[in-house]
């Protein structure tokens, strides 16, 4: 098992939906990938149920997202963009979903993991979107215990020889409990893109980039970064 206090060399982020990590932690992502960190994106929905031009047919919505999601990923450095295809706006945290979230830990075996928060936080409804709370509840169970367990979910190793993978660390974006920043001023224009990125989700906002630098600007004000500085925060989680 990997030394939870060295840099990791891969990190596994999962999320509801396409522009999830672009929100919380994209800038995050871009200082990752600078760094030489191998980043894989786990898509557990395509977006099927949300936003998109008026003009586009809902069979096509999910296709439109992915690519979306892609060209955004594209941007802070990533090209594993891995979609699991369940569908959007009905998220439970099953024991099929989180031996899916499995699945990909162990094929993935990061050293660090991001996963949305599983809280219900009622002063951020739209952090708390159903979806997202399912998947963090899911994915903090298949990193503890599902993913190290070879009893849990054994088809994975069994039929699909997959190994059982401990992940040292996990980060949990858009909570209240936050306390580690990190300082993205220098690749904001990358999360910038990235969102911009999404265009069926914020092409009509009047101003995007305000929007995400007032935001910013009031993580490293409040964790104590910096007058003038951006940041993300999270909450930083010992799964040794």
């Amino acid at each position: 098992m990997p030394d939870a206090n060295a840099a990791p060399s891969r990190v596994l982020v999962v999320t509801a939906h396409p522009d999830d990590v672009d929100f919380g932690a994209a800038g995050t992502v871009a200082t990752w990938t600078d760094a030489g960190i191998e980043v894989t994106y786990a898509i557990v929905t395509s977006g099927d149920a949300g936003e998109a031009f008026p003009d586009t047919p809902r069979s096509e919505v999910a296709a439109l997202r992915e690519a979306e999601q892609l060209a955004a990923a594209k941007c802070v450095g990533v090209t594993d963009v891995r979609f699991l295809h369940w569908p959007d706006g009905r998220l439970t945290p099953s024991l099929k979903l989180r031996r899916d979230i499995s699945r990909v830990i162990r094929q993935v075996r990061p050293d660090r993991i991001l996963i949305p928060s599983a809280e219900l936080d009622l002063e951020r409804i739209y952090a708390s979107h159903p979806d997202h709370r399912a998947v963090g509840e899911a994915a903090i169970a298949a990193v503890y215990p599902d993913a190290r367990n070879p009893w849990a979910h054994t088809e994975l190793l069994e039929v699909e020889g997959l190994e059982p993978w401990t992940v040292p660390e996990t980060w949990v974006m858009s909570t209240k409990n936050a306390a580690r920043a990190v300082d993205i001023t220098d690749v904001f224009d990358r999360k910038v893109a990235a969102l911009q990125a999404h265009a069926s989700q914020t092409g009509g906002h009047q101003d995007l980039e305000g929007m995400l630098r007032t935001w910013g600007e009031g993580i490293a004000q409040r964790l104590g970064v910096g007058e003038n500085r951006i940041a993300e925060a999270f909450q930083v989680v010992d799964t040794r």
